[in-house]
């Protein structure tokens, strides 16, 4: 089935050195952009990390550090990827909570924000999940009738979960998965996070609450306003700079209801 686009889908899949969003780096990045007209072009990177690539991740994705010694760091390249990136949506294979998240991380580090709003996220593996419970590997082989080959390549992967998504259009009825961006966005997040990593979420009164900690279930707003610690602990903590970003958001959104309830005040009193 051919994707019903309004601008351009990128299919994007990282492999790293690691799974800790926070701290582990890109070490290749590749993208497979889908046009409305049904195009495709295909970007693929190696990084220089500048740290090691520990075995365990070498076991997955095959990729050393003398493979990427040549190679440029995200920085030098992060001009080139932030162009091509520019206009449009994303899709990936539990891309919501790691691919896009990291990537984000990178380009802070270079001093780039990226601004989530501007985007769309289609989460593949939250549609599959959702519908059949599996892995790429097996959702490949459900839905395209073959062996995913050459798994753990970004470039593998990342076609891989364009032929997925495009098998569940055709599998499934528009009755229940409709061939639209903002549809199959929303449809493919687990919750309603507010940030990438789950840590807010948004209640069906949407009221920002914390998921995860001793104040799991709480309103994020009321914590901030009666333990202002709270904010200092999470943006001296080990989260992912898109988390931090949300939440100073919000601070500052209290801050700001904060100031003008004193305002008020003072006018009430001089009056």
């Amino acid at each position: 089935m051919k994707l019903n686009l309004s601008r351009p889908l990128i299919f994007i899949d990282l492999e790293t050195t690691g799974i800790n969003v926070p701290t582990d780096r890109i070490i290749e990045i590749s993208m497979i952009k889908v046009f409305p007209d049904g195009r495709e072009e295909t970007w693929t990177r190696r990084v220089n990390p500048t740290c090691h690539i520990p075995e365990n991740t070498v076991s997955v994705h095959h990729i050393t550090d003398d493979d990427v010694k040549d190679c440029p760091t995200f920085k030098e390249i992060s001009h080139e990827v932030w162009d091509y990136i520019d206009g449009c949506d994303f899709a990936g294979f539990n891309s919501n909570k790691f691919d896009i998240p990291l990537l984000i991380e990178e380009f802070q580090r270079c001093g780039m924000i990226f601004d989530t709003m501007k985007h769309k996220f289609i989460d593949v593996q939250n549609i599959y999940h959702k519908l059949e419970q599996r892995t790429l590997a097996a959702a490949y082989k459900f839905y395209c009738g073959s062996e995913l080959t050459n798994a753990h390549s970004a470039e593998a992967d990342a076609r891989a979960t364009m032929e997925v998504l495009k098998a569940q259009l055709d599998h499934y009825p528009e009755s229940q998965l409709k061939n639209d961006v903002d549809f199959l966005a929303d449809y493919s997040r687990l919750n309603q996070n507010i940030d990438f990593a789950g840590r807010f979420v948004m209640d069906e009164n949407n009221v920002e609450r914390i998921n995860f900690g001793k104040h799991k279930g709480r309103s994020l707003r009321e914590v901030l306003r009666k333990e202002p610690n709270y904010y200092t602990w999470m943006m001296q903590g080990d989260f992912s700079q898109n988390t931090k970003q949300v939440l100073s958001k919000i601070w500052m959104s209290e801050r700001l209801k904060l100031s003008e309830s004193k305002k008020c005040k003072t006018e009430d009193k001089d009056k």
